[in-house]
């Protein structure tokens, strides 16, 4: 029995003692017969008769050391049909160190996961070797001109293949009319060889891969069926007595290749939309800067920056990097990044995202990332992942796919002989045979998914809600119950001042006297207090002796007063009791509210007045929960904070269940619960400390900026913190999904009619190779449906 020599990365090794001990844990997996590990290199080389990478991956792991994972990302060319998409996976899977492999059709994509060793170029052989194209590390744009230049190649192709095979079909539509244009056969010979065998050469190539790999696709059929049709032509003109007219077949060959061509390039143009958010993305990073160093400006290009450089941003300019806002101050456009559709101000110490466009100010930014760190740099790879991933109900086309051929070629045969056994002559059941052949589509199978996730989470990026894999969206559709954490996801984070009463009922003088006391302050509650003064415009007097008083709040002298702002403790302190605000004070307590009491502290100390801070309920907040009660979907209140608070904004909101007082940890716990009791859950918080919480639902959403952790930790992030994408998230992931039912049933029912009625010769080929190019531009098409998607329109109008 031959063996095979794997080379292994170990990452956490630090001894001898550590390789021994990877080494004796190879050697127990069955099938190794010798192991070595080299600590300076950190490889272990493994001489295994089996083969099981897997197995020899996961006794490193026991042994408590990692072999480090490596995602890599081939451009496929050639793929025409969902079995083709098995092919190449199949490959990708028999090579040592690959763990996982996944296609995509729509979008011509191989996506590996294999140890840290393994190189690109050894993958792009194994695709090559299953008959197939693969270029290495392939950026977007020029994967988007190949594809460019590919359509144009096809629409060239497909115009001469029309060209030629029209005077074959024009004698049938002059029949309809009495006239009789039939060209003698050395005519149509040679109008129909050049589509037969060059413009059709790709069938013959493909196909002939595909027998050689021992499987079969689309290709194979066509190259099958025409040539059928072809031969059965040659016989004809060969076998008829001269001077009579042969029964020739020369335009049915001839229109199927011209109507299969046709189909392809108007499937690839399709198919080049549903990637338009992408392209989108690509098109929002600029090429260039202006880098300020002393005061000098220069133009360099963006990956001449470095981290902390100063860039200056013209009007009307692009932002070339993440950074913060160091002078000046304008607006700026991240439509296509958050999908905020109003223009966001821009001051020093804002942040400022790569990609959006500046207003009418001149901004200084410092950068703060570059490259593939940026926002839009992870936007992109979040989106690329998604619309390269598989959903769960792929993988029954998966299924289907790999007999599907094999099945319509056994069909196609079971078709001749029948109608020989019938007594029909060898041309009739020949042709219906060839019918069987060309109306089989596997590839709208395989385009039925991926055309609808592609679409789906591209609509959704536009409108700033990032999907992270298509097991998230898949899920989405069929959620019951949606978990929010209170603070940062249905309120703002900050407080603000909710209630204030004097005690004389002149709450404007209350609001002036307690904002001399906060100015200069950093205190949350202070700014709340400096907030509402500029809310109305009022004069803040200055203060003297402004002192801050431990524990308790912060003193002052104010037109010779001697005034107090804090908590409690600083009534009791004073000898104070609440009196005429007593009953009011316990119920905004009973609230959740924090209380800050303004008292004079002179000689005759006396309470002035109360103020309540409480947490701001964020504006579309109402609106997300009345949209998710409306499509009967129930909604859940989870937070640490005090049941007072809790109940305030649950009320506020109409939130169906509270569960306060709830530990970070613990909020998993309460998630797992609601799916216990059936509910298919959706948990929406900050991404941070929400994640556990985020993991344990069926579908976690980040309510974030787009960072890093909120990305990872939820499988669909909100780019803006508005609480109505909750409910569009849900609703674009129905979208995609109706989309990808109704794709499979079409591109079930194609053939599931279409197959039997050219068995029975209810079909000519040349219709069956209409039916067929069709099956694959509705299916894409009804994909592209999706695009007009927006988020709060009614349905009837999103379709």
């Amino acid at each position: 029995m031959s063996s095979t020599t794997h080379t292994l990365p170990v990452s956490g090794m630090t001894c001898a003692s550590c390789a021994g001990r990877v080494e004796r844990a190879l050697l127990k997996v069955p099938g190794v017969d010798s192991a070595s590990v080299n600590l300076a290199t950190e490889q272990a080389h493994v001489e295994s008769s089996e083969g099981d990478l897997a197995g020899l991956v996961q006794a490193v792991e026991q042994a408590g050391y990692a072999v480090p994972q490596q995602t890599l990302e081939l451009a496929v060319e050639g793929m025409t049909c969902a079995s083709c998409v098995g092919r190449v996976e199949r490959a990708l899977l028999k090579v040592p160190g690959v763990r996982s492999a996944t296609v995509n059709l729509a979008s011509e994509r191989a996506r590996i996961e294999a140890i840290a060793t393994l190189e690109a170029a050894t993958l792009a052989q194994a695709v090559e070797a299953a008959g197939y194209k693969a270029q290495v590390g392939a950026r977007p744009e020029t994967a988007a001109q190949a594809n460019d230049r590919r359509l144009a190649h096809e629409r060239r192709a497909v115009f001469i293949a029309l060209l030629l095979a029209a005077p074959l079909v024009l004698p049938m539509f002059g029949d309809l009319f009495g006239q009789h244009w039939m060209l003698p056969a050395w005519a149509q010979f040679l109008l129909a060889t050049p589509v037969q065998f060059i413009l059709g050469a790709r069938f013959y190539v493909a196909g002939w891969k595909a027998v050689r790999a021992r499987t079969g696709n689309m290709d194979l059929l066509v190259a099958i069926g025409t040539s059928a049709g072809y031969g059965l032509s040659l016989y004809q003109w060969w076998a008829t007595p001269a001077g009579e007219m042969p029964h020739l077949y020369f335009e049915a060959s001839a229109v199927v290749i011209a109507l299969v061509l046709l189909g392809k390039y108007l499937e690839n143009r399709a198919k080049r939309q549903t990637s338009a958010a992408i392209r989108a993305l690509e098109a929002l990073r600029p090429e260039r800067a202006t880098r300020v160093i002393d005061g000098r400006e220069e133009e360099v290009a963006i990956t001449a920056l470095r981290l902390n450089d100063l860039v200056m941003v013209k009007p009307g300019e692009r932002f070339p990097v993440d950074g913060e806002v160091v002078d000046g101050h304008s607006q700026a456009d991240e439509a296509l990044i958050s999908g905020e559709s109003l223009p966001v101000n821009k001051a020093p110490g804002d942040k400022i995202t790569g990609g959006a466009i500046n207003g009418e100010g001149r901004l200084l930014v410092r950068t703060t990332a570059l490259g593939g760190e940026t926002v839009l740099a992870r936007i992109i790879r979040l989106v690329e992942d998604a619309q390269a991933a598989k959903a769960p109900i792929q993988k029954l086309v998966d299924k289907v796919s790999q007999i599907f051929v094999p099945a319509v070629l056994v069909i196609a045969l079971a078709t001749l002989i029948g109608w020989l056994l019938a007594g029909a002559p060898a041309e009739v059941a020949l042709i219906n045979a060839v019918a069987v052949l060309v109306i089989a589509c596997p590839c709208a199978l395989g385009l039925a998914t991926p055309a609808a996730i592609m679409a789906g989470t591209g609509v959704a990026a536009r409108h700033g809600i990032l999907i992270k894999d298509a097991e998230s969206l898949e899920v989405a559709h069929a959620v019951t119950a949606v978990a929010f954490d209170k603070t940062g996801t249905l309120t703002s984070g900050t407080p603000r001042i909710v209630h204030l009463q004097a005690v004389d009922g002149d709450e404007a003088a209350l609001l002036r006297q307690a904002g001399a006391l906060q100015r200069g302050s950093e205190h949350p509650l202070a700014k709340a207090v400096l907030d509402r003064c500029a809310e109305q415009q009022l004069l803040v007097p200055e203060v003297d002796k402004s002192q801050s008083l431990t524990g308790r709040g912060i003193a002052g002298s104010i037109d010779g007063r001697e005034l107090a702002l804090g908590n409690r403790r600083l009534l009791e302190e004073n000898g104070l009791e609440p009196g005429e605000l007593a009953a009011q004070a316990e119920a905004w307590e009973a609230q959740g509210r924090t209380l800050s009491w303004l008292i004079e502290s002179g000689t005759q100390p006396r309470v002035l007045g109360l103020f309540a801070f409480g947490d701001s309920l964020k504006p579309g907040a109402a609106a997300a929960i009345a949209a998710l009660d409306a499509r009967h979907i129930r909604s859940h209140l989870i937070t640490g904070d005090n049941r007072g608070s809790a109940r305030v904004v649950a009320e506020a909101l109409k939130i169906d269940s509270v569960h306060a007082e709830v530990l970070p940890a613990d909020k998993a716990a309460t998630v797992a619960d609601l799916k216990k009791g059936g509910a298919v859950v959706a948990m929406v918080g900050d991404g941070i400390n929400d994640a556990p919480a985020l993991a344990a639902a069926d579908v976690g959403i980040a309510m974030g900026g787009g960072t890093d952790v909120a990305m990872h930790a939820a499988g669909i992030t909100l780019m803006r913190g508005d609480p109505r994408l909750v409910p569009a998230a849900l609703d674009i992931s129905r979208h995609t999904y109706r989309k990808i039912q109704q794709n499979l049933f079409w591109a079930f029912i194609y053939n599931m009619v279409g197959i039997p009625l050219a068995a029975f010769g209810f079909l000519s080929p040349v219709v069956a190779g209409a039916a067929m190019a069709l099956s694959s531009v509705s299916v894409v098409s009804n994909a592209l449906l999706l695009r007009r998607w927006k988020p709060g329109h009614d349905e009837e109008q999103r379709a």
